[in-house]
């Protein structure tokens, strides 16, 4: 009875161990089936979609936020020089904002206002970049002229000026050296319907702005619907960086009616 006895505690321990061999090879087996961690893609692998993400940021600044636009002529100066590089802020149009006197905007061509003007065929490149916004589209027809008049202003400009907004005559010193404010070729008393802006260049005696444009469909006037945004800054060449604020002659000054 002793033999059975401990021959009964001699297969209960084979089978206990019977167990832990099986439990140990599951368990080998398990860690034999573990995943790998995942290798890491190289850098060359992610650069298409790095570049992928950036282009879609620089479209969509471009259409709703910023634009860079490239000063095509000497209208504008002295303000600004032909070359200049400005940012416009397409931002705030968005919520109803519309274009204020004193403003420096840009703005698509009304009605054939470049016609005649000659341009330069852009190359691939540059064709590219100006889509995405990041340099001046050298193929959109947008002209850059400060906001004179809003709707229901009116402007006059007789002589040799002074400039007058209802009635009250503007001190211009933004006006280039050496012009007069009116010229005696395109004087006349202007009424601004709602909807619509009068704008002239700073370089008076070298614009063609809403003076001599009287006969076309819109009497001159810019619509307020053609407007890409303000001019805010001048961003390049680096040497002439600036702002481009509102000039003291449009604040207050009697000029709401």
């Amino acid at each position: 009875m002793g033999d059975a006895a401990v021959g009964a505690r001699s297969g209960q321990d084979g089978e206990e161990g019977g167990g832990r061999g099986v439990s140990a090879a599951v368990a080998a087996g398990e860690s034999a089936a573990a995943p790998k961690p995942k290798r890491r893609r190289s850098f060359w692998a992610e650069l298409p979609i790095l570049v992928g993400i950036a282009l879609v940021l620089a479209l969509v600044i471009k259409t709703f936020l910023v634009q860079a636009f490239s000063i095509p002529s000497e209208s504008m100066q002295n303000t600004l020089q032909k070359g200049d590089r400005v940012l416009v802020d397409k931002f705030t149009p968005w919520f109803g904002s519309e274009p204020e006197r004193g403003e420096v905007v840009v703005f698509h061509d009304p009605d054939e206002w470049l016609k005649g003007v000659s341009t330069r065929e852009p190359n691939a490149a540059q064709t590219f970049l100006g889509w995405i916004g990041l340099m001046p589209s050298v193929e959109e027809k947008d002209l850059i002229k400060r906001v004179i008049g809003i709707g229901g202003d009116t402007v006059e400009c007789t002589g040799t000026g002074p400039l007058k907004v209802n009635g009250q005559p503007l001190e211009e010193p933004y006006v280039h050296a050496g012009d007069t404010p009116c010229s005696d070729d395109a004087g006349g008393r202007f009424e601004v319907p709602r909807g619509y802006i009068w704008v002239m260049g700073d370089h008076r005696q070298a614009s063609s702005d809403s003076r001599y444009h009287r006969n076309d469909r819109h009497q001159g006037m810019v619509p307020v619907g053609e407007v890409v945004g303000r001019a805010v800054v001048k961003a390049w060449p680096i040497t002439r960086w600036d702002t481009l604020p509102v000039p003291g002659a449009f604040d207050g000054n009697g000029l709401d009616r």
